[in-house]
């Protein structure tokens, strides 16, 4: 009797085995990687600006990256500081008076300020679902009076960003507040329930 199996089932079980072994070593692999190019460029930008102020005999590598978290912790206690945010305010008034630049910047800015809440919760910054018909679609509120866009009237109409998967784009629709249900979620949950589509590990 021939137990043998056949070639396509051994060369599909083969794949199979492949592509487990690729979804679980990709995830870490990517970061691994992302992690690495991050230092490395943060390396490569502040190392030239450090030389002119260290001779190379006391310079040793990772230095700017050193430097590159120290800027980054210096930054953020400064943004607190009544001076900075008008000198950081005035500079980005000019940004936005730049064709091309200010639509680059202000999107750019629009998302950070979206998936973070700088350690506060903010009611700009739930997550929802919006109904139709039994469908639910995750969502996140941007604005919780649409008036203040010149849509709508009145405080009924709230502005909700419904990103599609793997964050391929997205819609911003505005509705009343009846057809939006609040659900216990942190935005970063929900976006990464959102990138994944739903696909995720605990």
């Amino acid at each position: 009797m021939n137990t043998r199996l056949p070639k396509r089932s051994i060369w599909k079980r083969l794949g199979s085995i492949l592509l487990k072994g690729l979804v679980t070593i990709l995830p870490i692999g990517l970061t691994i990687y992302f992690v690495y190019w991050l230092g490395v460029t943060t390396e490569a930008l502040l190392s030239t600006p450090i030389r002119l102020i260290v001779d190379d005999a006391n310079y040793w590598p990772g230095m700017g990256l050193v430097v590159g978290f120290v800027l980054l912790f210096v930054v953020g206690l400064a943004v607190n500081a009544f001076v900075v945010r008008r000198a950081l305010g005035y500079g980005e008034e000019l940004v936005l008076r730049v064709p091309v630049v200010k639509t680059v910047y202000a999107a750019i800015r629009d998302m950070t300020r979206l998936v973070n809440t700088g350690g506060r919760k903010s009611e700009l910054q739930r997550v929802v679902t919006v109904r139709i018909g039994t469908m639910r679609l995750l969502g996140f509120v941007t604005q919780e009076n649409a008036a203040q866009l010149g849509i709508g009237s009145g405080h009924d109409t709230v502005a909700v960003y419904l990103p599609m998967s793997y964050q391929i784009g997205g819609y911003t629709v505005y509705l009343p507040k009846s057809d939006i249900e609040h659900i216990d979620l942190t935005i970063e949950q929900a976006m990464r329930i959102a990138l994944t589509a739903g696909v995720q590990g605990k």
